[in-house]
């Protein structure tokens, strides 16, 4: 056998698909998060990290602002931290857009990505 001999021991499986997309999601398709969060350091450190990993992100700073910007937008998945959030909830419910609230298990941008994605996931499984 010749130095560049290839000593894989089961199938071929370069051509196969490994992570990244999937075969069910849209071409282009970068999900829509609404954050809506009061503490401006909070809100930013969200937005960052959501767009690092190609979300779209659409900041307000207040539960107000976000009932108002709810319909026109049409977000995939609403990201909330705040204390009273019956507003933003009722004004997601007929749309039936998925809403993740920062609680201190979610402070962790790992578990909040993944409450994110499970919550996008869980509603494009309905539709």
């Amino acid at each position: 056998m010749s130095a560049s001999a290839e000593h894989r021991q089961g199938p071929d499986r370069r051509k196969q698909s490994r992570g990244g997309r999937r075969v069910e999601d849209r071409p282009g398709f970068a999900p829509l998060v609404l954050v809506a969060d009061e503490d401006a350091s909070s809100r930013d450190m969200c937005e960052t990290i959501l767009a690092k990993l190609h979300f779209a992100v659409a900041p307000v700073d207040s539960i107000d602002k976000a009932v108002s910007v709810i319909g026109t937008l049409r977000p995939d998945v609403i990201v909330v931290h705040a204390r009273d959030t019956g507003a933003l909830e009722r004004a997601a419910w007929p749309s039936g857009v998925p809403f993740v609230n920062v609680t201190e298990q979610l402070r962790d941008p790992d578990a909040l990505i993944d409450a994110i994605r499970r919550a996008i996931r869980t509603s494009q499984a309905k539709t």
